[in-house]
């Protein structure tokens, strides 16, 4: 770990940085970034930069959306390996000849991405297989390039005009993390055998099975599956299937892996999805996030405040996904939850948009400055995506209907009479309780008015802002005033014969003018700081 650590820190990268400077300068970046151009700009600069832009487009969250689709967009191909060099790394990882454990290889790559290629093989036994094999130092590129970003994450800000908006340097690091997951083949083996546990009670599910005897770091061995990509829906129609039943499987199951597992697929577009026998067939589980149960709770609260329009409910849900960066401004997001819940009231729930739905709330987040862990990101952007891919293939399908219908599923299989009563009872004793204390209190209350003792305290978002900026103000006219009398005081005293003089005047007329001339100095040097730092 020391090792790679001090890799990123330190490379050996000029020739890379050159290669990088060229790229830049031939976009022009001094011009500035648009979304297009920065799409082109990470594609011309290789694999590492597709990636950052991969995981960029998941952050709309400190991105803004029209970045956020462009990237989306990336395209992931790159030029495939030589079929020589495939061989010479299978024999590297798998300690043998090729040849003894797979009967056939097929040499044309199924497909080719920037941290591995994958190609059709069949064992000895003649089981189908799938061989993911990941590029040759792929991990040293990899690791100059998130240093050489690192370097140039403030550049990156400054040339965008974003100044702190994009914390470009956050972004690299989740990028760095994610990739060495993503290079870490055993990862994806152990993302895939979850899946398979997860879903193994549905008939109508499946994912590739792994082969750990052949797997390793860099290798990894998975059966292959046939089949039809979800949206090539002219051929899934011939062969009889329906797509409405196939959208409200994908989406029923998506949602048991977000309320029910905690653990879901986290990249679910249509290359990503297939038809296979029957079945849908989850693929690529290397990007993959996790809900704790604890996140799993406050996505039932949210969805549940938003169908009772319970605002109240929903704010400290909302609050609870993240940590404030700055200190709330309740009544402006009561308000703003308010806007955002009554404007999808008005819909009709069949054309409710959850994608829609989770970009408002990113935003508001945005606007909140409320930071949010990386897998919150990641399951709203993966749920932007499942629903987009519902809408090529199942156009009928709504994704926030059949997730607020298994939720209440899952809380009518939760609820639990007796606890629900027990509650009950001491909800009622506490109230009751309280209610006794109402006319004592209410008596206290008389007697404070009465003898004038009352004391009201009102506070608003802007009240300690407004203090502040009084106070403020107040200490900048004492300040005047103190030079104005020392200055004064200096004139009246120059009228007078007082020994030694300075500079013709009294010593102690030259001494006022000077202590003056020091209040108005500090007055100015403060109101300066004080603009600067309301411009940042």
């Amino acid at each position: 770990m020391k090792q790679e650590e001090n890799k990123t820190e330190d490379p050996n990268s000029k020739g890379r940085l050159k290669e990088i400077l060229k790229v830049l300068k031939r976009h022009h970046i001094t011009q500035g970034i648009s979304p297009e151009k920065l799409c082109d700009i990470l594609e011309d600069l290789g694999p590492t930069y597709v990636k950052l832009g991969q995981i960029m487009s998941m952050r709309s969250d400190i991105l803004p959306e029209k970045y956020c689709q462009k990237l989306a967009r990336l395209r992931t191909d790159v030029k495939p390996l030589d079929f020589e060099m495939i061989l010479e790394i299978l024999e590297q990882e798998l300690g043998e000849d090729p040849k003894d454990i797979f009967y056939e290889i097929d040499p044309e790559p199924l497909g080719s991405a920037s941290i591995a290629q994958v190609h059709r093989a069949i064992l000895q036994n003649g089981e189908k297989v799938v061989l993911k094999v990941q590029r040759p130092g792929i991990k040293e590129t990899v690791a100059q390039d998130i240093a050489l970003m690192k370097k140039a994450s403030g550049l990156l800000n400054l040339a965008m005009g974003t100044g702190n908006l994009i914390d470009f340097r956050s972004m690299i690091d989740e990028l760095w993390e994610t990739t060495k997951e993503e290079m870490d083949f055993f990862k994806e083996a152990e993302h895939l055998e979850l899946f398979y546990e997860n879903q193994k009670e549905i008939q109508y599910v499946t994912c590739p099975k792994v082969y750990r005897q052949y797997s390793s770091y860099q290798l990894l061995v998975m059966s292959y599956i046939s089949g039809i990509q979800i949206d090539e829906i002219d051929q899934l129609e011939a062969l009889g299937y329906d797509m409405s039943e196939i959208g409200k499987k994908t989406a029923e199951n998506y949602c048991k892996q977000i309320l029910e597992d905690g653990f879901f697929h986290a990249d679910p577009h249509p290359g990503n999805l297939w038809i296979s026998d029957g079945k849908i067939a989850w693929l690529d589980l290397g990007m993959a996030g996790y809900l704790s149960d604890h996140y799993k709770a406050i996505l039932k609260r949210a969805i549940s405040a938003i169908l009772k329009n319970d605002i109240y409910e929903l704010k400290n849900a909302f609050l609870s996904f993240g940590t404030p960066k700055e200190k709330i401004n309740h009544a402006q997001l009561y308000t703003d939850l308010d806007d955002l819940v009554g404007r999808y009231m008005n819909m009709d729930f069949g054309t409710m948009n959850v994608g829609e739905l989770m970009e408002d709330f990113l935003n508001l987040l945005k606007i909140h400055k409320i930071a949010v862990p990386s897998d919150i990101t990641l399951l709203a952007r993966s749920m932007i995506t499942i629903e987009g891919t519902l809408k090529i293939c199942s156009p009928n399908v709504n994704m926030l209907e059949i997730l607020t219908t298994h939720m209440s599923a899952i809380m009518f299989q939760e609820f639990d009479i007796k606890k629900e009563i027990k509650h009950s009872i001491r909800d009622l004793y506490s109230s009751s309780k309280k209610s006794l204390e109402i006319p004592a209190q209410l008596s206290d209350l008389l007697n404070i008015t009465k003898n004038g003792q009352i004391r009201i305290n009102l506070e608003s978002p802007q009240t300690k802002e407004v203090k502040d900026q009084i106070g403020s103000h107040v200490n900048h006219l004492i300040l005047t005033i103190f030079a104005a009398s020392f200055w004064m005081g200096s004139a009246l005293l120059c009228l007078t014969d007082i020994q030694p003089e300075v500079f013709g005047m009294p010593w102690l007329a030259f001494a006022g003018f000077c202590i003056g001339g020091i209040f108005m100095l500090y007055l100015l040097i403060c109101m300066i700081m004080k603009k600067k730092s309301r411009k940042k």
